[in-house]
């Protein structure tokens, strides 16, 4: 690596501030949108989301009692919490690449090219007719 290059990936240090909210520089951006849109995004989103939580579920695991009550507390959190991070997704993911300096638009760009598609295939397939 020479000096001239520049750091495409941030740091561990870099990768929990950016997963906070922080800005990375610019060098990384394609990095970003990589994480944010790219392959694998919505499982990464998911585990991020989740990981925090672990603790909390560990300890649930050693309450006395029956099994079934500790993974009815247990689910008691995971499916809520489940449910709002896929609910949330698409804000998180926009707000990351805006903290960033990049459109948050790029998000939907897939979906929109496939309902493009679409709509096209079904406008060639049934024209309008004047009335």
């Amino acid at each position: 690596m020479t000096g001239d290059s520049v750091k495409t990936r941030p740091n561990p240090c870099q990768r929990v501030k950016y997963l906070l909210g922080r800005p990375l520089p610019g060098s990384m951006r394609d990095w970003v949108i990589r994480d944010v849109t790219g392959p694998g995004c919505m499982r990464r989103y998911l585990i991020r989301g989740v990981l925090p939580f672990l603790p909390i579920f560990i300890a649930f695991s050693f309450v006395p009692g029956p099994v079934i009550y500790r993974l009815g507390m247990i689910a008691l959190l995971l499916i809520p919490l489940i449910y709002f991070e896929i609910a949330l997704m698409s804000v998180y993911r926009r707000h990351l690449l805006t903290a960033n300096g990049i459109d948050g638009n790029l998000i939907g760009v897939k979906r929109r090219a496939r309902q493009e598609a679409t709509k096209s295939d079904y406008e060639s397939k049934y024209p309008r007719t004047p009335n």
